[in-house]
């Protein structure tokens, strides 16, 4: 008996039928040829031209996130997301946080310049993993993991919804597990590209590999770039550098080792905290210009990020394997920013300083140490004279975080004087600082043991059950208070369940169940941890897969029943300097629907479509995080003309409906801003010069549409109209 990964091979005659149904059901498509037939295609096409062709596709064959076991994305019970290194290539998707934002049912908020954060069926995204070693997220520190630069990784997952069964904790929102490019290649070759686009953006990125011995057993690859750029924003700049290397050693025909390492550093010159005013002082919507800038001229947020880690596959067997995983990880961020807080007088642009509204400065260093272990065994087995698969290992980590703190000094408690909004241009003293303290330090370890296994009911029908049993434990102070130590320790066990059925050669049906378990990031008005959120969550679907995994479609609706959600309760944490204090709130429930289309619908045509809708609410029916858009839809497409194969056009669409937020202390009492909906419209174009040169050009906000990325008591603008052009040669 051997361990088989299951892949669908048909290649169906309705595929063709779809893409003519997918061109009617999309008029931003109407003007692409038809392609040429399915069986010319099939006859004449090598298998290398087969490969070259895949290579290019949206879609993936295979990936083991959700249960670790390797399967093909119908056979996942649960809605996922691959964004491959080819889509990632088209739309210009440089950040993970630009992937994100183009991912079905995730949406978007940046709070300021250099801050986003992201949301799925309600809830914020905690869960960011590199190759399943999951890093614990605090929203209120900017460690910029979402600015990370894709250039190093070969795709992104994305698991919507729970997924214990591989984090042990998170929100039921998302996982987003990230897949870095390896040393595959046994002779030298490699890339240059250079990037010229708006506000002067400059990119330049190298990617080299090469066998590192004669017989190519051992291989390596570097990968490196730089970006310097201005933004929309006035006086705002912005230069990142990263470095990535990896080498990959089959020890012997069983045995392969991974050893690699990735540094980038980021610097942005007087980046926002918050943004501008979003009311008068009279209740009234403010109106001004996207590129102003709030920042002081001295203000500036510099991070850096650097990653050792080590992977070993045991190959036995009957194609039984063990992957051991090591990761250590260090990560800091030194940002001295100013705010501006208030309403300001609609006819003088005056703030009122007896009220405490003005400009306040904080001075803000963060340290993120980690160290991560994870081994699992996988493999087949025969039992009741079916075959079957099964999973099973454990995992350690421990965290350190480490923030100092320093705020302005002045006879009026810090508080400066801005002057008139409306001629304010960030000419601001630096103010004098307080000394450096400690404002919070935390050591957060998880230990867990994980199984799962996917049974074979019957030839239609698949079974996979799994648990993992997760100890997680913190250690830390008050804030500001380093001396107040306290200790909180919490253990969950969390199921998972689901059932896959194979209703023809196309399409499956699924369920899936697990619960939740997530230690809040929060604290209350006595600066403790609150309680872990718990609750359960559900997901049934239908899934499709036609030729080979190269297209796939799924349709889901999910519930997710949630205790002791952490909700703000508008008021600071006594000495803490104004930092927000929570709640626990139980009965939040979050309901939806997604829908996703993926791949090739010809082989000149790729395309992505998402949508979703959910609704968040919680025991009093009063909706969940409001700000974030209920009803979204995403497409982005690539097509090659037939008549011309060197030229690929395309392009793409984001919509979301309105928006909103209720201001609880604005200066009529309860205040209401919203954003209405809007569309937000790319184009892309890519020649084939020669078959080692390329041109791409992408145009961003085709239409120019102005619109909130964040609004509550402050607003931020989304990006203007925008263009990059890419020179890649290829050798």
């Amino acid at each position: 008996m051997s361990f088989v990964v299951n892949t669908r091979k048909n290649v169906l005659p309705h595929r063709s039928l779809l893409a003519m149904c997918v061109c009617a059901a999309l008029p931003v498509s109407s003007a692409f040829a038809a392609p040429q037939s399915e069986d010319t295609v099939l006859v004449e096409a090598s298998a290398d031209n087969a490969q070259a062709e895949e290579s290019q596709d949206y879609s993936v064959k295979t990936t083991t996130t959700g249960t670790k076991l390797l399967l093909v994305p119908r056979d996942i019970p649960q809605s996922v997301s691959v964004i491959s290194q080819q889509r990632m290539q088209d739309q210009e998707l440089n950040t993970i946080g630009e992937v994100l934002d183009n991912t079905t049912g995730v949406s978007a908020s940046r709070i300021d310049s250099h801050r986003t954060n992201f949301f799925a069926r309600g809830f914020f995204i905690s869960n960011f993993a590199y190759e399943d070693m999951p890093t614990f997220l605090d929203n209120r520190w900017n460690f910029g993991d979402t600015a990370g630069d894709t250039a190093i990784f070969e795709k992104i997952e994305v698991v919507r919804g729970a997924a214990g069964l591989m984090s042990g904790t998170g929100n039921p929102s998302a996982y987003v597990n990230m897949v870095r490019k390896h040393a595959d290649s046994k002779e030298f070759k490699g890339s240059v590209s250079a990037t010229y686009g708006s506000w002067d953006k400059q990119r330049y990125v190298m990617d080299l590999q090469a066998p590192l011995t004669e017989s190519g057993d051992v291989r390596g690859r570097v990968i490196a770039g730089y970006q310097d750029n201005d933004s929309w924003l006035e006086r705002n700049h912005y230069r990142k550098k990263f470095v990535y290397g990896v080498v990959d050693a089959d020890i012997t025909d069983s045995t392969t080792l991974s050893l690699g390492y990735d540094y980038q550093e980021n610097e942005e010159d007087s980046p926002t905290w918050g943004g501008f005013p979003s009311l008068f002082s009279d209740g009234s919507r403010t109106d001004f210009r996207r590129g102003f800038n709030t920042a002081a001229d001295w203000a500036y947020s510099n991070g850096d990020s650097s990653k050792v880690f080590a992977n070993l596959t045991q190959r036995f067997g009957d194609g039984w394997e063990m992957k051991v995983n090591a990761m250590h990880a260090e990560t800091n961020f030194d940002g001295k920013l100013m705010y501006i807080d208030g309403y300001p007088d609609k006819t003088t642009g005056l703030y009122d300083a007896s009220q405490f509204q003005g400009a306040w400065g904080g001075w803000n260093r963060g340290e993120r140490k980690q160290d991560s272990v994870d081994a699992f065994v996988r493999g087949g087995y025969d039992l009741l004279g079916r075959q079957h698969e099964v999973m099973f290992g454990g995992s350690y980590s421990r965290q350190r975080n480490n923030y100092d703190n320093s705020y302005p000094v002045n006879d009026n408690y810090g508080l400066m004087d801005v002057g008139s909004i409306y001629d304010y241009n960030g000419n601001l003293a630096d103010p004098r600082w307080s000394e450096w303290a400690l404002y919070q330090r935390d050591v957060i370890r998880q230990k867990a043991v994980y199984a799962a296994t996917r049974l074979s009911l019957a030839d239609p029908l698949h079974l996979i059950l799994g648990a993992r049993y997760t100890e997680w434990s913190a250690k830390y102070n008050l804030e500001r208070k380093p001396d107040e130590i306290r200790n909180t320790k919490f253990d969950d066990v969390t199921p998972y369940a689901g059932l896959i059925y194979d209703i023809n050669d196309t399409w499956s049906a699924y369920t899936s169940y697990t619960s939740i378990f997530q230690p809040s990031g929060q604290r209350d008005a006595n600066s403790e941890f609150l309680d872990p959120t718990t609750g359960k969550s559900y997901e049934a679907g239908i899934k499709g897969d036609w030729d080979n995994t190269r297209l796939t479609a799924s349709l889901s609706v999910f519930r997710t029943e949630q205790d002791k959600v952490a909700v703000s309760t508008g008021q600071a944490i006594p000495g803490s300097g104004g930092q927000t204090a929570y709640k626990s709130v139980d009965g939040t429930v979050s309901k939806g629907v997604e829908f996703e289309l993926n791949g090739a619908l010809t082989d000149n045509w790729q395309l992505t479509f998402g949508a979703s809708r959910y609704i968040a609410d919680d025991e009093n029916g009063d909706a969940v995080n409001p700000a974030q858009p209920r009803t979204t839809a995403k497409l982005f497409t690539r097509y090659q003309l037939p008549m011309l194969p060197e030229l690929a056009v395309g392009g793409g669409v984001r919509w979301q409906n309105k928006t909103w937020n209720l201001i609880d202390n604005g200066p009529n009492g309860v205040s209401r801003v919203s954003q209405n909906g809007y569309a937000v419209v790319d184009l892309f174009t890519r020649y084939q010069v020669t078959k080692d040169f390329a041109v791409q050009a992408n145009l961003n906000n085709v239409f120019d549409k102005e619109y909130y990325d964040y609004l509550d008591t402050y607003g931020v603008y989304g990006a203007p109209r925008n263009f990059s052009v890419t020179a890649n040669y290829s050798f």
